[in-house]
């Protein structure tokens, strides 16, 4: 029977938030980011182990106490140049310590979504573990799309029919997301397009907006109220 392994790239710095430290560190109600996306995934009784990928030099890791998701946690310094490459690095590691499977399923989530719930994953397990190919959260495009010319005029507006946008965690086989990744196209910006460029078409199961992906400072003021509302 196959497993469910959640892993989390976690070696990018963040540089578009505009902080001294990496973004997945940044205190969020009284923890680093990256805690609030390890709670949901902890709690998913069918999560089996929760892989974080690092930096091989971070140094902050160690700064904050982790015991509490120990029971699945496992820590991977091998994180890449990229979140592909840090991807793949760690799907190589769980390879290589007999932690995975070909056939086990894969939840890749970003650790700057901290407002992923219980709720959400167990909507994509249910949803995805006899399909034949995976799929990813998403939620269907609300807003208006204005495609800009090069002096920041609108030169068009395009239709959002059947338009999605695409958040985690991804969930695919192991085996077929590590032999995608490594043969993906150098500009793919999640695990889904890697898939898709095998010539495989990913499932969309429905989302939530509160699980968006903190990108700029004004983002962390809305995300705090997230795990609040959550909480009460």
């Amino acid at each position: 029977m196959a497993d469910f392994i959640a892993l989390i790239p976690a070696a990018g710095t963040g540089s578009r938030i505009g902080e001294a430290v990496p973004k997945q560190y940044l205190s969020l109600a009284g923890k680093p980011m990256i805690y609030h996306a390890m709670h949901a995934l902890f709690y998913t009784e069918r999560i089996t182990r929760i892989g974080v990928v690092l930096s091989p030099d971070d140094t902050d890791w160690e700064y904050y106490d982790w015991s509490k998701f120990e029971d699945k946690l496992m820590v991977l310094r091998c994180g890449g140049a990229t979140r592909a490459g840090s991807v793949t690095n760690g799907l190589r590691a769980l390879q290589a310590s007999g932690s995975i499977q070909d056939q086990d399923w894969v939840l890749v989530h970003d650790a700057a979504r901290p407002g992923l719930s219980i709720a959400l994953v167990e909507r994509l397990l249910d949803q995805l573990t006899e399909d034949d190919v995976g799929g990813i959260l998403a939620i269907p495009l609300a807003d208006t799309l204005k495609r800009a010319n090069s002096d920041n005029r609108i030169a068009c507006t395009e239709p959002r029919d059947a338009l999605w946008q695409a958040q985690t965690p991804q969930m695919f086989r192991a085996a077929l997301l590590l032999e995608a990744l490594q043969n993906a196209p150098n500009n793919i910006t999640d695990d889904a397009s890697a898939i898709e460029a095998t010539g495989r078409t990913p499932k969309l199961v429905m989302g939530d907006a509160y699980n968006f992906k903190v990108t700029y400072p004004q983002d962390m003021a809305l995300a705090a109220l997230i795990l609040k509302e959550n909480k009460t």
